[in-house]
């Protein structure tokens, strides 16, 4: 990476990081994805039962396939053969794990974390339950403020899911949010009626009351969408 911007990069991260901070949450600034894996594994404890939200990230920095050592207790949401009611029942599992990972949809520079859900078993799950929530974004995810974090779901994170997931649904089919051509993307809540509509609840972590519960690893690459 360009000397140049690599500065531009690591500034822009130490500034959300310490606003993380402020918040009550606790950051760690790694140059790549390969440092977020090795957090991640001097985060976690031998026994630590583990839900994920599902996330590209993790897979991405082989994190996915990490917790899947038999020193963990994977709460597996992805075991080939599970019906509807059993993965929710992993769902409502993960809520009690010892450990919560995910990503975020965006970070604002103001150590605000923003998520939308379809379902909602990853925001609740980042919400409360977990003993501990330990989330790694990419730099890329990285917003100005929440106006800004609400764009960039509708335009980005959104469709991108959706294709994804293999979700019929507006974003899915033309690459934006419908809001977007109504003239209302910085709505935060406007969007499409379909069945499968990927963007159903909203989460916003600002200030924490339990100090530390909630765990940044911010690095310096582009990672998920």
């Amino acid at each position: 990476m360009n000397n140049s911007l690599k500065n531009v990069i690591y500034s822009r991260l130490q500034r959300t990081a310490k606003a993380l901070e402020a918040n009550n949450m606790t950051a760690f600034v790694v140059e790549s994805r390969q440092e977020a894996y090795d957090k991640v594994k001097e985060l976690l404890c031998e026994g630590d039962s583990i839900g994920v939200g599902g996330s590209v990230t993790l897979d991405e920095c082989g994190i996915s396939e990490l917790i899947r050592d038999k020193k963990y207790r994977f709460i597996d949401r992805y075991e080939k053969g599970l019906n509807a009611e059993q993965i929710r029942a992993r769902h409502i599992e993960a809520l009690a794990a010892d450990v919560y990972l995910t990503s975020c949809n965006a970070v604002t520079e103001k150590g605000e974390l923003y998520n939308v859900d379809g379902n909602a078993n990853r925001i609740a799950a980042i919400a409360f339950g977990p003993r501990s929530v330990i989330a790694v974004v990419g730099y890329n995810k990285i917003t100005s403020d929440l106006d800004e974090a609400i764009k960039r779901v509708k335009r980005m994170a959104a469709p991108a899911n959706a294709k994804r997931l293999k979700i019929t649904g507006y974003c899915g089919e033309t690459g934006e949010c419908m809001s977007c051509r109504n003239g209302v993307e910085s709505e935060m809540t406007a969007g499409c009626h379909s069945e499968g509509r990927i963007c159903c609840d909203y989460l916003v972590c600002a200030q924490q009351r339990q100090k530390g519960r909630i765990k940044v690893i911010l690095v310096a690459e582009e990672l998920g969408f």
